[in-house]
């Protein structure tokens, strides 16, 4: 029987799939080489040519061990043979084959012994390079070690979409065992809304190859828990050596737990940004308390109340017996909880707390304090009293925690927070967030405290340094105004004054210092009482105004602007002189107002500059109206208009004079108080009278 009848596949066999190039075999390119009971080469495979290096023509017909072993090795493979064809026992190992170039090669065997029909025996030896075994090997381990041992979810599905293998990691990911998934599609083991969406991705990366990576998903886990997932999903198509394709493999990373901790930090984050930009926009106290509870209300709490310490204010009211401290209520903020807002103190209302209560130990120690979740015992320490304490508890108070308001070493009050109904409980990191926010804040809350009491030192000052009620003069009929600036501006050094003088002449004077708190109110002061003594003098517009230039200049280099005049009502003339202030506006029956021409003049404290003095005759009925720069500056008109609108007042201006002042501050400062004013009126209201010669 020939070698090809010897080895002919038996008939009647399971039917065989058609299996294409560039499958494993194909890698590892393994080599048959059939040998006759003498040793002989009677069978060479063209893996065999590969492996070895000759053509079946070189190595058919010859002695196999003396063509692949060296002489070293020759008596040793002898014996082997002969075992695998006189027992017939198998023989696998890893030996060095000498190539068709003479260089050895190490290459793994297995040899077993064949039968024919006849009772023939052949030796049958399979060989493949070592060194491709050994990498797929490696490759296979790392594999199975990888997809077993690895956190991350790993699947591989068939062609039709069906599972064929999940690892432990996807069981947990999915809460579902490993027989749950086999043979299954997604949407029959994962009851998602979305595996139809799911399934077409899958289905595009097996038609083209391309891989989709990170693919972020949100939803329900599929067993037993319901807590929402967040994850990263990936699909690659798998193909064998050949490029066939096997089916897909994708990837999943539960990044749940990441999700949320970037949640969080962005919410901190936020958080922080709007304090930055909310907190503190003005040096009112009330306004930057107001602005803490609102920002840290819903982001942080349902309930958020600002208390400031009595003390820290100068009023100094003093606490009952047995009571450790005094608060002043300056802001409440509720996410619509109106039990628990009608707890808390009331904005402006004095509150005594106890050594015992909660709010009391924060500002005492300086630490926050912490309740995660309140017991009914708790409530009598947060509340003010028993009904307040009733109201938290109908409200729903289930977590609080005040924190104290440091700034610059010193504890000015507490913030206080609560949390109601649903929301979760204040956790460590809101602690640690509403520290940075109160930090924060407390420095905005201790500017404002402290300007407003510079302001209202500044502004008593100030009051006191100006005219009280209007002096009688003979043949004026004045009315004037003081208006600080805003609550986001310091005080500033503007004045007018109304003077007296002999021969029944009155002096008018506005100015106006730069720069603003108790420096320029300072500064004003000197310059007014200056003013008031030259005035006694009855100089000229001009010397006076030479005078406080000199005065001006030894005020650490204090700039001033200032408008002097000097009204005679026997010449019905009023003589001016400007230290470039803004001209006065003259307002006559009849006729439309204009603002007088008058040379500019540098500002007092430049010193060296001349001054002139300009007369102007006044009639019976005839105004001036005498005003500093915050009537009409603003910053988005330039100064003429703003002049020409003060002018268009003016001509429709009242015949009160107190009306006017009003008329004029309500329609050129609305909206606009960036700036202090000072503002006189004055009318001429008989003709002149002889003046009575001295003695």
């Amino acid at each position: 029987m020939g070698t090809t009848d010897a080895f002919r596949p038996e008939p009647g066999g399971a039917t065989a799939a058609t299996s294409e190039p560039g499958g494993l075999l194909d890698l590892l390119s393994v080599a048959a080489v059939v040998l006759d009971e003498r040793g002989r080469i009677v069978l060479w495979s063209p893996q065999a040519e590969k492996l070895f290096g000759w053509t079946a023509a070189e190595a058919l017909g010859r002695y196999g061990a003396r063509l692949l072993v060296s002489e070293e090795h020759l008596d040793q493979v002898l014996r082997l043979f002969a075992k695998v064809m006189g027992a017939g026992e198998s023989w696998a190992g890893v030996f060095p084959a000498r190539h068709k170039d003479g260089t050895p090669r190490l290459v793994e065997f297995r040899n077993m012994r064949l039968e024919d029909q006849s009772g023939g025996f052949y030796a049958l030896g399979i060989a493949t390079d070592q060194k491709i075994l050994r990498h797929v090997e490696r490759d296979l381990a790392l594999s199975v070690g990888l997809i077993a041992q690895s956190p991350i979810g790993l699947a591989v599905l068939d062609t039709d979409l069906r599972f064929v293998m999940v690892n432990p990691a996807l069981e947990r990911i999915h809460g579902l065992p490993a027989e749950a998934h086999l043979g299954r599609r997604v949407g029959e083991a994962l009851p998602r809304s979305d595996a139809a969406e799911i399934e077409a991705a899958m289905r595009e990366v097996l038609e083209t190859g391309t891989p989709l990576l990170d693919r972020f998903a949100v939803g329900r886990q599929g067993g037993a828990a319901t807590d929402d997932t967040a994850q990263l999903v990936s699909y690659y198509r798998l193909e064998d050596p050949g490029g066939r394709t096997l089916g897909l493999a994708t990837s999943v990373v539960d990044v749940t737990d990441r999700v949320r901790v970037n949640n969080e930090t962005r919410r901190r984050t936020a958080l922080i940004a709007d304090a930055s930009v909310l907190i503190g926009t003005t040096l009112d106290l009330d306004q930057t308390a107001r602005e803490l509870a609102e920002v840290v209300v819903p982001g942080l709490a349902d309930v958020a109340a600002v208390d400031i310490l009595d003390t820290i204010l100068g009023t100094e009211h003093t606490a009952p017996a047995g009571q450790a401290a005094v608060f002043r209520a300056l802001a409440v903020a509720s996410a619509d909880a109106s039990d628990a807002v009608r707890a808390a103190d009331p904005p402006g209302q004095i509150a005594q707390y106890a050594a015992d209560r909660l709010v009391t130990r924060c500002v005492t120690t300086g630490r926050p304090v912490h309740i995660a979740h309140v017991r009914p015992e708790d409530l009598p320490r947060i509340a003010r009293n028993e009904e307040a304490a009733g109201l938290l508890a109908r409200a729903g108070l289930h977590s609080y925690m005040a924190v104290p308001l440091i700034a610059r070493g010193e504890v000015l009050g507490a913030l206080d927070l609560k949390r109601v109904g649903d929301s979760p409980p204040f956790g460590e990191d809101d602690v640690v967030l509403a520290g940075e926010l109160a930090a924060r804040a407390a420095v905005c809350i201790d500017n404002a405290r402290w300007y407003q009491r510079e302001r209202t030192s500044v502004l008593t000052l100030q009051r006191n340094l100006l005219p009280q009620r209007p002096p009688h003069l003979v043949g004026l009929e004045i009315a004037y105004r003081y208006q600080p600036a805003g609550a986001a501006s310091q005080v500033g050094g503007d004045w007018f004054d109304v003077i007296p003088q002999d021969g029944d002449q009155s002096a008018l004077v506005v100015g106006d210092v730069m720069g603003s708190g108790i420096n320029a109110a300072a500064a004003m002061g000197q310059l007014r009482t200056a003013a008031r003594t030259l005035a006694q003098l009855g100089l000229d517009p001009a010397q006076v105004l030479r005078h406080l230039d000199h005065t001006a200049s030894g005020l650490d280099q204090m700039i001033a602007t200032c408008l002097y005049a000097v009204y005679d009502p026997a010449r019905g003339r009023v003589c001016v002189a400007n230290a470039g202030h803004l001209p006065p506006a003259l307002v006559r029956p009849g006729r439309r107002p204009v603002l007088l021409d008058l040379p500019a003049g540098a500002p007092l404290g430049v010193g060296g500059v001349p001054f002139e003095s300009v007369g102007v005759d006044l009639a019976p009925g005839d105004e001036l109206v005498l005003y500093t720069d915050g009537l009409v500056e603003t910053r988005d008109q330039d100064i003429d208009t703003r002049l020409e609108a003060l002018l268009t007042v003016l001509q429709d201006a009242p015949e009160d004079l107190e009306a006017t002042c009003d008329l004029l501050l309500r329609t050129l400062r609305d909206g606009n108080d960036q700036d202090d004013v000072a503002l006189l009126v004055a009318r001429v209201t008989a003709p002149a009278e002889p003046v009575s010669p001295a003695g």
